[in-house]
């Protein structure tokens, strides 16, 4: 039982030194180092983590941040790799919006966030590239390598020298993908990319012509010739970038 009081009142000093007393028997000194070890491996994985977000804010405010999540949040996994996502938990369920924060503030956060998802990301199940003359006789999947967002600021454009008040006029819709299993990149979709994206989500493996039934009920005033071309130029253009594929059968 001491010895679980001793580390009870050492990471509470650790996480906030300013308001918890140093644990008994052991000098500043050494606590001090401990403390800044401890608060800069943080600060530095939500840093690299969110670079954007931290350019927006004076670095007294952002050490201020960072340390808020540090004293009040309970991370869930022991991995350092995961202190992004726990840092975008404590943001979007904790923290909220604050009257001083930017209103883009949390789609931001999320945004910079899906980067290093897919940069760390590990396919779960074996599927097949997808090549540009199997568009529309194979199945069709959404890659695991691959995210399907969408905002409402345009969080891409977002800078020291552009921080919007209010939201785009319309909805941002993005793909964030890891290309060639390296580099992530960002590519920004029209509404009929997205229409198209959330049927294969929502039914892995479509064919295309039951995509095209799909599509037609969403955009009934064009002809199905108009949506086969369309839907094919738009799915090889995914399927090049590696964001469609199929399954191993018959390869």
């Amino acid at each position: 039982m001491q010895f679980q009081k001793v580390q009870e009142d050492f990471t509470k000093h650790i996480r906030d030194p300013d308001n918890q007393p140093l644990p008994e028997g052991i000098e500043d000194r050494r606590m001090g180092i401990y403390r800044e070890l401890f608060f800069n491996n943080v600060e530095g994985f939500v840093s690299t983590g969110f670079p954007v977000l931290k350019s927006l804010y004076e670095a007294p405010q952002w050490q201020s941040l960072v340390r808020e999540f540090f004293i009040k949040h309970s991370c869930t996994s022991p991995y350092f790799l995961h202190i992004a996502q726990e840092f975008l938990l404590y943001l979007a369920d904790e923290r909220g919006l604050k009257e001083e924060d930017p209103p883009f503030l949390l789609e931001l956060a999320h945004y910079e966030w899906t980067e290093l998802e897919m940069a760390t990301r590990v396919e779960v199940q074996s599927f097949s590239y997808l090549s540009t003359q199997d568009v529309t006789h194979r199945p069709l999947y959404f890659s695991e390598l691959a995210m399907f967002v969408s905002y409402q600021f345009p969080v891409q454009h977002i800078s020291v020298d552009f921080m919007p008040e209010e939201p785009g006029s319309e909805q941002t819709y993005l793909v964030v993908y890891r290309a060639n299993e390296e580099d992530v990149e960002f590519l920004e979709i029209n509404v009929m990319t997205a229409v198209l994206l959330q049927g294969i989500l929502q039914e892995p493996g479509v064919q295309f012509d039951a995509l095209i039934q799909h599509m037609h009920h969403q955009f009934p005033h064009f002809t199905f010739e108009q949506l086969e071309q369309g839907a094919l130029q738009i799915l090889t253009q995914l399927a090049e970038r590696t964001i469609l594929r199929t399954n191993t059968e018959h390869n």
